[in-house]
């Protein structure tokens, strides 16, 4: 097993992790904010294949969810559902995790939706216990509602 950051070229390997209803968009646009430096996609591989996925995102119009150089925003985070349950999902975010601190991050953030007992309580242990706001957003025609919970130092 091992963690690498994903370029722009690794971006088609999401689709094994997720079905996008329009998987050119996705690369586009997570092109140009890996490019900008906006986000980071760190993948787990298992020998070449990509098991689990985790996306920084660095910027933010909202500052509850990221603010550069103090709070970062951890999303789509996932582990295939043939390696579940072996540890390797907490192994992943640990890595991220500490990289946010090496780099200075005092604060992370985290969207959840009501439903995914199991990410809450991952997340929770992690340190991940206050709400501080309620999301709804669409993404490629779905929507979504969470709760964004904060972990800080």
């Amino acid at each position: 097993m091992f963690i690498k950051r994903l370029s722009v070229n690794d971006l088609y390997l999401l689709n094994n992790l997720f079905s996008y209803n329009d998987l050119d968009e996705m690369i586009h646009n997570n092109t140009k904010k890996i490019r900008t430096g906006d986000i980071d996609i760190f993948g787990l591989f298992s020998h070449k294949e990509l098991i689990g996925e985790i996306r920084v995102m660095y910027t933010h119009a909202d500052k509850r969810f990221a603010w550069k150089g103090k709070r970062a925003y951890l999303y789509a985070f996932r582990i295939h559902k043939d390696f579940q349950g072996m540890g390797l999902g907490k192994l992943l975010l640990r890595s991220v995790i500490d990289s946010l601190y090496d780099k200075g991050y005092s604060e992370m953030t985290v969207g959840v939706e009501d439903d995914n007992e199991r990410a809450k309580y991952i997340y929770k242990s992690f340190g991940f216990d206050k709400i501080i706001a309620r999301v709804q957003e669409e993404y490629q025609g779905e929507k979504y509602e969470y709760n964004l919970y904060l972990n800080s130092r």
